[in-house]
Parts: structure tokens; C-alpha cells; sequence
């Protein structure tokens, strides 16, 4: 067994009296016991805005007692009677070191989590600094001048899809985890721990809805070299078309992230498929964009879909369908691979998908 299932177990164990480990507890559950609405419980849960700070500690307290996973993280399951709102002070342990080759606005799928991670960490002694690794950094191999080896004791990494300079991190002797990383597309693994979200689910999903709908002339833009999630959802698009025996028109596959060349691209289409997806919603926003300077609309000419449900998707006009990333699972997620490695060293690599959650706004109605 691993060590997460078994700190698992021994909490829900301890919570049943020694008897039969319950179902898993959801947020419905939560609002259920507490008779208010799923909505409210998980705005409280994800640390969103709009809610008085006496209901938020309430619904907190009541996920703590009821186990649930996704919220009660470490010290819920090592310590049954602890709470979030406890004033322990934990014994300092160390840094987990971020590297990152981009700066994370607020626009990032990660930003969210990593709020929501710093949080965490820091109630069992950790502190975290962010390291941003420089274009000289990657082309010399070395870390950035910010970087501690003697304080690290373990290094999250994200936006960092240069192989070799990872596979340089690898070798430091500490534990590391990557949310995300460069494409496999040679079939290839770094030697650690990997986060994701699950980026083929959702958009193979999407693929069987919208050709159950009549639409089947889709198409995909993004570089699905850039990175490894880009890599996944390429590819459920490709398989889910395949599995559904629709051929793809390689004319509507425009690989490449940059607007200039997807003007261009897009400016020899003598026309449009039914319906673009996006390899994030950065991509989605520059393409309908780039219609529009063509006199091309979105939805009337053309649909899009995006991934990652960042904050412009839901006021850009119009509102962007798109695949939303549950950031506080990916907190909690990153958290037990971290600390699961630092007590397990021999523990074989990992790679973990997270869920997502298909949204549909108008970038894809249908008339």
C-alpha cells in the first residue's frame, strides 16, 4: 500500500470507530448536512469571493469533520481533531522552491493553485519562494542565483518544458514534481513525479457531442509540441474523431501558437470548419480575434472552445466555452505527491490527472 492510502485509511478508520470506510464525502454531502446550497458550500471551499467569513468557518469546520478529501489535506489526515481556523504555529521544515520560466498572472491555471498550495504548506512548517529561470539559465544549465540548494527540500515545477534543463533539476538529489512538462511525443518520461490535469476527457466529450449535434468538420490550433497537456488534448481530439470513424481535414489543424501565423494560416482557408478547439483559452482569445479581423464571427461562422476556464473566458464576448481546471484538487494533489516522495523516496514515479469539468458558453451555441 502507499503511504497516502494508508494515512487515508487510518483517518477514515478513526472517524468510523474502526468500522467500514465510508463512501467518499462530495460537496453536495456537505451541503446536505449543513442545509444549505451546493453553490455556497463550494465557493467556501475554493476560497471564492461573496461569502460572510462566519459562513465560510462554518462550512470549512463541517468538510474538516466530515473527512472531506479534497479540502482537510495533511494534517486532516495525520490529525483528526485539527482545523483549519487552529492557531498552532507548525516548526519551520524548510522551502519548496517553485521554478518557472514565466511569470504566473492571475490568468494562469496555476496561480489559483498555488495560492491555495503556499496556504497549505506553510500549516505543516514550509515556506515557498518563487525562482523565475532565465533564457540564460536554460542555455547554461545552471539554477537561478535566488536558488538555496542547502534551505530546498523539495521543487515544484511549472511553465518549465526545456527537457534537458529538467532533466538537470532531476539530479539534484531532492524531491521534484512537475504540473506539467515538455510533450512526450518521442515516448519519453522524466524521472519524476508528474501533475496534470485530465485533458482528454473532457475534450472527447465535446468531439462526440458535437458530431451527435452534425457538426463534424473540427479542427484543432495550438502547438501540441509546446508542452505536454497541449501534446493530450491534440491527441483526444485526433483519437475521439478517429474512434467516431469521422476523418480530420489536416486544413483545419493550425499547430503553432503565435497570431502572426495563424492569421496567415487561417487567411488560405477558403472555409471555416464547423467548430475550432483550442489548445487553452489564451489561443481561443487570439483566434476569435483573428476572425474578426478577417470579418469571420464566433459563434454565427465559426464555434471555439477553450481549455482551462481562465477569468477572460467568462467575460470575453462572447463568453468562451471551455474546460474548467479544479486548481484547489491540484493543490491538494500536489502536496500529497510531494511530501508521499519526501517520506518514500524509493516510491516509484507518478503521474496523476486531475478532473476537469467541460463548460459550455456561447462560443459554441448552436443555432
Amino acid at each position: 500500500m502507499t503511504l497516502s492510502f494508508l494515512l487515508w485509511y487510518n483517518y477514515t478508520n478513526k472517524r468510523n470507530g474502526g468500522g467500514q470506510i465510508k463512501k467518499k464525502v462530495t460537496i453536495q454531502d456537505i451541503a446536505d448536512e449543513l442545509g444549505i446550497s451546493r453553490n455556497t458550500v463550494s465557493k467556501a471551499i475554493n476560497n471564492s469571493d461573496g461569502l460572510a467569513e462566519a459562513t465560510r468557518t462554518r462550512i470549512l469546520e463541517k468538510a474538516v469533520e466530515m473527512g472531506y478529501k479534497q479540502f482537510s489535506y495533511v494534517r486532516g489526515l495525520t490529525n483528526p481533531s485539527y482545523s483549519p481556523v487552529s492557531p498552532e504555529v507548525p516548526e519551520y521544515r524548510g522551502e519548496i522552491a517553485l521554478l518557472t520560466t514565466v511569470f504566473l498572472t492571475q490568468s494562469h491555471f496555476a496561480s489559483t493553485m498555488l495560492d491555495k498550495f503556499q496556504r497549505e504548506i506553510s500549516q505543516i512548517g514550509f515556506t515557498m519562494n518563487t525562482h523565475r529561470v532565465t533564457e540564460e539559465n536554460l542555455r547554461s544549465r545552471t539554477l537561478p542565483l535566488t536558488f538555496r540548494r542547502e534551505q530546498v527540500r523539495a521543487v515544484i515545477c511549472i511553465e518549465m518544458f526545456d527537457r534537458a534543463y529538467d532533466e538537470m533539476i532531476c539530479e539534484l538529489g531532492i524531491p521534484v514534481l512537475f504540473v506539467d512538462g515538455p510533450a512526450k511525443t518521442d515516448g519519453f518520461s522524466l524521472p519524476a513525479d508528474q501533475l496534470y490535469m485530465d485533458n482528454a476527457t473532457e475534450i472527447t466529450r465535446f468531439v462526440n457531442e458535437m458530431l451527435a449535434a452534425g457538426q463534424r468538420r473540427i479542427g484543432f490550433i495550438g502547438d501540441y509540441h509546446h508542452c505536454q497537456s497541449f501534446y493530450e488534448r491534440y491527441a483526444a481530439f485526433r483519437l475521439a474523431m478517429m474512434m467516431a470513424g469521422v476523418p480530420v481535414e489536416e486544413r483545419y489543424c493550425i499547430c503553432t501558437n503565435r497570431v502572426e501565423e495563424k492569421l496567415e494560416l487561417l487567411a488560405t482557408l477558403e472555409e471555416l470548419p464547423d467548430i475550432f478547439i483550442c489548445a487553452n483559452d489564451f489561443i481561443a482569445d487570439d483566434l476569435i480575434r483573428a476572425l474578426f479581423s478577417i470579418g469571420k464571427f464566433v459563434p454565427q461562422d465559426v464555434r471555439v472552445l477553450g481549455f482551462d476556464d481562465s477569468p477572460e473566458s467568462r467575460i470575453s464576448r462572447p463568453a468562451l466555452s471551455t474546460v474548467h481546471i479544479h486548481t484547489q484538487v491540484m493543490a491538494f494533489t500536489a502536496l500529497q505527491m510531494l511530501i508521499n516522495r519526501k517520506q518514500e523516496p524509493s516510491l516509484d514515479y507518478r503521474v496523476v490527472h486531475t478532473e476537469t469539468t467541460l463548460i459550455y458558453r456561447d462560443s459554441t451555441r448552436l443555432e
